[in-house]
């Protein structure tokens, strides 16, 4: 089976977020179960080329876009046993400072940029030689389904190629005025409610979801959970239209990164059977933090966007009742100012208690994964999350809202068994949070019963070989129905 994955980002290549960790591990997990994988995304320039062996190709892509056609070349690297990737070199679109826009907002050519992307995407698998899946992730690719399908005269060598479409987050979907239509080329018949239109705009993400094969989303409970008002945003009609279709596959995690025993970024390794190192990495997080180096006061941790979506609107509304607790908290992420400048003067004014870092730091992540005893996600909403996995590995226990892949990815500590793997709370209140942090507590000092639950959390295997055989399967389902 030969698959082309479609995508905005991958690591190592470049990454701002989860989409990244996903299109870095599921591709090699994929090859490691002899699916013929191979990537494909856009030149940017802050690819460092040199480091990551890209070389010209002799390919030339001629890109239809608004009635005109759009040369494109086409960078390669590969090595022996690793995922191909191939780079749509266009420099007028992609050789920027950021992928997407810059603090001041998005730039203001993305609907281009990206309808670009998704026919550059199609004119390569069909140099290529016609893939049988297309897997295309999140909107900045959602249009390569669409003009497959609505398209296909001008695609005579991918008839029998099928495609499946990613949702990575609903809050996401590419959305740009009317008069963006020209960039497209397709009819505006295609301009209504059974196509791309969505209230007078056009909606990219929406292209992939009605015209993919099959389409998934990150965690099964959030494949539920987008088909519903409250986190469809606007498109769970379109998405219940599609539920025969709409499957949820929890993702999965890099132990080789993300592991106690092996990772270099801490202060010392431990295992699930030897976990004396943890007390050396709770002690260098203290220090690294300029906090207290006190082995018995529980520490929280935090690594996240600091925005409403990820529950900050409830840590800040509990902050008195926190600080009133025998705790410390180290908080490392960027975000809205309204959320950054209270948690920055919570530190200020309880400096033995809170440290914050507003930064993108890829070693301190690590640091506090390993030392801190519990691991804050309070999120709204969340189609899957990879920190409360990563901290399972690392013995550090989750305290979580039970919504998306947080629902699916921790067992709810129960107290008469001494079972589960973290905390959960249902109601997204300050209170429900609250008093889900004040059980953790009172748990952290009952040595017995926090000892079998972190042999619990590090025990779980959250591995990307069980969402890759999930994603085999449905790309045989997928390519059965050609």
């Amino acid at each position: 089976m030969r698959v082309l994955m479609a995508a905005s980002e991958a690591v190592p290549y470049v990454k701002t977020g989860g989409l990244g960790d996903v299109l870095g591990g599921l591709p090699r997990a994929l090859r490691r179960l002899d699916v013929d994988v191979a990537l494909v995304l856009p030149a940017y320039g802050t690819i460092d080329q040199q480091r990551f062996g890209l070389q010209r190709t002799a390919l030339t892509l001629a890109v239809p876009l608004s009635g005109r056609t759009v040369s494109a070349g086409v960078l390669q690297t590969s090595s022996d046993g690793a995922v191909p990737a191939y780079f749509i070199d266009a420099p007028q679109y992609f050789a920027r400072p950021f992928p997407y826009g810059t603090a001041d907002g998005d730039y203001l050519d993305n609907a281009e940029r990206f309808a670009f992307f998704a026919r550059a995407v199609l004119a390569l698998a069909d140099r290529l030689g016609a893939p049988d899946i297309l897997h295309c992730h999140d909107w900045q690719a959602a249009l390569t389904p669409a003009f497959l399908r609505a398209d296909a005269a001008r695609y005579p060598g991918l008839a029998r190629t099928r495609t499946v479409m990613t949702i990575h987050n609903m809050g996401f979907q590419g959305l740009f005025w009317h008069l963006d239509w020209h960039l497209l080329d397709l009819p505006w018949t295609y301009f209504t409610p059974r196509g791309l239109e969505f209230y007078g705009k056009i909606n990219y993400l929406k292209g992939g979801i009605v015209f993919a094969d099959a389409v998934t989303t990150v965690s099964p409970t959030y494949a539920r959970e987008i088909q519903t008002a409250a986190l469809g945003y606007g498109l769970e009609g379109v998405l219940a239209a599609r539920c025969d279709q709409l499957s949820g596959i929890l993702n999965g995690v890099d132990y080789d990164e993300w592991s106690p025993e092996r990772d270099t970024a801490i202060a010392a390794p431990y295992t699930a059977t030897d976990r004396s190192g943890k007390a050396a990495c709770k002690a260098d997080l203290q220090a690294t933090m300029q906090l207290p180096v006190e082995p018995h006061v529980p520490l929280i941790g935090v690594v996240s966007r600091l925005t409403e979506q990820k529950g900050f609107d409830l840590v800040t509304a509990i902050a008195p009742q926190l600080l009133a607790e025998r705790v410390q908290l180290v908080v490392l992420g960027t975000g809205e100012r309204r959320y950054e400048e209270p948690l920055l003067e919570l530190a200020r004014t309880h400096p033995a208690h809170v440290a914050v870092r507003v930064a993108f730091d890829n070693v301190l992540a690590h640091k506090i994964e390993a030392g801190s005893d519990l691991f804050l996600m309070p999120s709204h909403y969340e189609p899957c999350g990879l920190n409360q996995i990563y901290s399972l590995r690392y013995g550090t226990l989750p305290i979580v809202h039970a919504t998306g892949g947080l629902e699916d990815s921790i067992v709810a500590f129960d107290r008469d068994h001494a079972s589960g793997t973290g905390f959960k709370f249902t109601a997204h209140t300050p209170a429900a949070l609250l008093t889900c942090i004040e059980e953790a507590l009172s748990t952290y000092r009952l040595p017995v019963m926090w000892n079998a639950l972190i042999d619990n959390a590090m025990r779980a295997d959250f591995s990307w070989a069980r969402s890759a055989t999930a994603y085999q399967t449905l790309y045989a389902q997928v390519g059965a129905a050609v």
